[in-house]
């Protein structure tokens, strides 16, 4: 994918981190360097891990100067090592000057989830089952860090609150009962959310739910916090009839143990707010 390529919620996401880094303008930069000096420089790993982000840090870049040329040297997704070389850039000195930290800044925050969820999605290899994220994403980055988890092999959970119908215990307790949320939310039918046209998805915490939820016919039945040996019993009780998802308190240490069961989905809120932001410099030379 291009920085063209790039959706304009990205695009819009890199302009506001920009404005919040450059303000008025970069002071000490515009003070020093002049306007026709060029550089050239190379993003280098700091750590071993995987790489996602890279058509974002040229769009930053570009975003200030058309005229950057960035060459990146992996691909997206790919497993790098410790030094390895990331990508080439040459181009205005100002313009990669300024746009070093806010570039950095969210290749390493996006390489970073990566890693996380390759981690998470290797410990599953062998089972049907597939890592998703969540709505627990950095305020105004949600696109950005739902495209880092499928460049590290996860997939996409709802983007926002309008794009599937999720029916969680608060909703159950305003309607009075499972059946009654589910009701309402099918014959809303609306302009807002359209809802009969969107997935139906309900939280449960009991396997009397799981069987409520398979008589009313929903799609998708998330396992809240469920034991592995209920969640076993839910994928044996449902038998295929509907989509099973696994959440809660999922680690590396029992996400293995969680897959084995016989879910279809295993959503993991820490690829997202818990990931460690991978370790990037940027080095420059003078043209």
């Amino acid at each position: 994918m291009t920085s063209r390529e790039l959706p304009e919620a990205i695009l819009a996401a890199i302009r506001n981190a920009l404005a919040e880094d450059i303000g008025a303008g970069d002071v000490t930069t515009n003070s020093i360097v002049p306007p026709d000096a060029r550089m050239s420089g190379r993003i280098i790993a700091k750590q071993a891990g995987v790489v996602a982000g890279l058509d974002v840090a040229a769009a930053t870049f570009r975003l200030l100067e058309r005229g950057v040329e960035f060459l990146p040297r992996v691909e997206e997704g790919a497993t790098v090592q410790n030094r390895q070389v990331l990508a080439d850039l040459t181009g205005p000195a100002r313009a990669l000057l300024t746009g070093e930290r806010t570039a950095l800044n969210i290749l390493g925050r996006m390489s970073g989830i990566a890693t996380l969820t390759r981690q998470f999605v290797e410990a599953v290899a062998g089972t049907k089952a597939v890592i998703l994220d969540t709505r627990k994403t950095a305020p105004g980055l949600r696109l950005v860090d739902k495209l880092a988890v499928q460049r590290g092999g996860g997939q996409n959970h709802r983007v926002g609150l309008y794009d599937m119908i999720l029916i969680k215990d608060n909703h159950i307790d305003f309607a009075g009962s499972l059946a009654e949320a589910v009701r309402r939310a099918r014959g809303a039918g609306n302009g807002l959310c359209e809802a009969p046209t969107r997935q139906v998805e309900v939280e449960v915490r009991t396997l009397e739910d799981v069987r409520t939820a398979l008589k009313l016919g929903v799609e998708r039945i998330l396992l809240d916090n469920m034991s592995t040996e209920m969640m076993s019993e839910a994928v044996t009780l449902t038998n295929g009839r509907a989509k099973l998802e696994a959440s809660g308190n999922v680690t590396l240490e029992n996400v293995r143990k969680i897959a084995e069961t016989g879910v279809d989905f295993i959503s993991i809120g820490a690829l997202t707010h818990s990931a460690s932001v991978f370790d990037v410099s940027l080095d420059f030379i003078k043209v």
